[in-house]
């Protein structure tokens, strides 16, 4: 299957050098990007998160593949939705899905299973994949999708099954789990209630970061993504993580009383 892009030119430019123009308008050129275990990245509309995007993709060295975990914003049948087989089209051009890793995630999770539907209309992965072309045009993608229903141990099993996979395929692979912070609270509330479940994911605590996004009602919407990306950065060595880049919508619309939060997290 070919998944052709649903949100350019409303999320992001259409036009091919317009989107390049554009992205590179937001990376940052004199970072030094190193080699990396995950990245947590936000999926908003360029004009606001792109920002925050381009700072923590400049931060990593973009291996030959990206495992993308996005949260669903509507219904999906599967708990946990992978593509096998095809590719993503941007304005940038293709991205095969990488059918190997992408078998061997399937076979290793009893929770995961194969639906090109539930990636239809789903914006959340696809607005990180141009960053990801924009560094490195050949990298292959696996791209899952995560239902809001995932409880911890649910998030648990699918990390050590990512993990797995990408230790046995062997392969340099980088983990992108895609999440927006607190939506449509004021600025001070976004930046205390953000700043606590930021503070799980440098700590490198899933478990803590769950509970805490449970237990203070933040609306973080790619938590249940980021819970899992942990878990599999752990099984795969990481100990440490930094907060790149850390910005609200009000940045770019100037209204800080209803704002959306996001978040750029390089874990290594």
């Amino acid at each position: 299957m070919k998944r052709n892009p649903f949100v350019a030119g409303q999320f992001y430019p259409a036009g091919r050098e317009k989107l390049r123009q554009t992205i590179a308008g937001m990376i940052d050129p004199a970072a030094s990007p190193k080699t990396s275990i995950a990245l947590v990245a936000p999926h908003a509309g360029y004009v606001y998160s792109g920002p925050v995007a381009g700072a923590v993709f400049s931060s990593a060295r973009i291996p030959g593949i990206c495992v993308i975990l996005g949260p669903a914003h509507r219904e999906i049948a599967p708990l946990f939705a992978i593509q096998v087989r095809g590719s993503w089209v941007t304005p940038l051009g293709d991205s095969p899905v990488d059918e190997s890793l992408a078998s061997r995630i399937l076979a290793g999770c009893p929770l995961v299973e194969e639906s090109e539907e539930a990636h239809l209309g789903e914006h959340s992965l696809e607005v990180e994949l141009p960053f990801i072309q924009y560094f490195r045009g050949d990298a292959a993608i696996v791209p899952i999708s995560v239902s809001h229903l995932a409880r911890y141990a649910d998030l648990e099993e699918l990390g050590r099954a990512l993990a797995g996979a990408i230790r046995d395929d062997g392969r340099e692979t980088l983990i992108v789990a895609s999440t927006d912070m607190s939506h449509y609270v004021s600025r001070k509330t976004a930046e205390k209630k953000d700043m606590a479940a930021i503070r799980k994911v440098l700590d490198l605590d899933p478990a803590g970061l769950f509970e805490t996004v449970t237990a203070e009602r933040i609306s973080m919407c790619g938590f249940q993504p980021t819970t899992a990306a942990l878990v599999a950065s752990l099984a795969l060595g990481a100990s440490k993580a930094e907060l790149v880049r850390y910005q609200t919508s009000g940045d770019a619309s100037g209204d800080y009383a209803q704002v959306v939060g996001y978040a750029g997290i390089r874990i290594y």
